[in-house]
């Protein structure tokens, strides 16, 4: 049997190298740029769960460089809602790796 590589097994994603760099808003609405999020939704209200989790997942998922991470993402939200984020593996992986606190407080 064939065996195939998915692109989300191989594609490149950014990690800062610390949370504490992470300077995004923490309320509020966020309109995100049509290079992160291509879809009529694009605009994310800080205090509704859903809206915050699909901006984080989108950001992580999306961002080519770390100055994306930095504006958009904030280190207590993050925290916040990590262990809820649906994330390819290995982007997931890559932020525990690089970070243990955000695996275990999802522990």
């Amino acid at each position: 049997m064939e065996s195939r590589v998915r692109y989300a097994e191989i594609r490149p994603y950014t990690v800062p190298e610390t949370l504490e760099e992470l300077a995004g808003p923490a309320d509020g609405v966020v309109v995100l740029p049509t290079v992160l999020d291509w879809t009529p939704k694009r605009v994310y209200d800080l205090s509704d769960d859903v809206d915050l989790r699909m901006l984080y997942e989108t950001v992580i998922r999306e961002a080519m460089h770390v100055e994306e991470l930095r504006k958009f993402l904030e280190p207590v939200l993050l925290s916040a809602v990590w262990q809820r984020l649906w994330l390819p593996p290995r982007a997931r992986l890559m932020w525990e790796g690089r970070f243990p606190r955000l695996a275990r407080r999802a522990a």
